[in-house]
């Protein structure tokens, strides 16, 4: 019969901000987020994917990387729900998508890189 260990006072705000606090699962899925956009290369594809919808050879063009490389990176970032796809041909479009999620990593990604997104304004 464990008792619940009680925090170490500091003022009256502690205890009720832990009835806030998200789950473990909601913090998880935070840091898979942060560590998918921590590698370069994804987070150069982000940024174009943020101001334009394109197919996985333009983008393999654009930041200098094969096709089978950015299509990794990309189906990465599409099971994270930060893209959407689309087929049109042969070829297949990327693009931000509409999630809240997608939505900060935009913000995120222009405010660090100092960028004034035109698409924000």
């Amino acid at each position: 019969m464990s008792e619940k260990p009680h925090l170490h006072r500091h003022d009256e705000l502690t205890e009720p901000d832990l009835h806030h606090m998200p789950a473990d699962k909601v913090f998880g899925r935070a840091a898979e987020t942060f560590q998918l956009i921590s590698d370069a290369s994804r987070l150069k594809i982000l940024w174009l994917l943020c101001h334009h919808e394109t197919c996985v050879n333009n983008i393999a063009v654009t930041v200098g990387m094969s096709s089978p490389a950015v299509s990794h990176h990309l189906r990465l970032l599409k099971q994270a729900g930060l893209l959407e796809s689309r087929r049109e041909g042969k070829e297949m479009y990327y693009k931000l998508s509409s999630a809240t999620e997608a939505a900060l990593v935009h913000r995120a990604v222009d405010d660090i890189l100092d960028i004034q997104c035109p698409r924000r304004n």
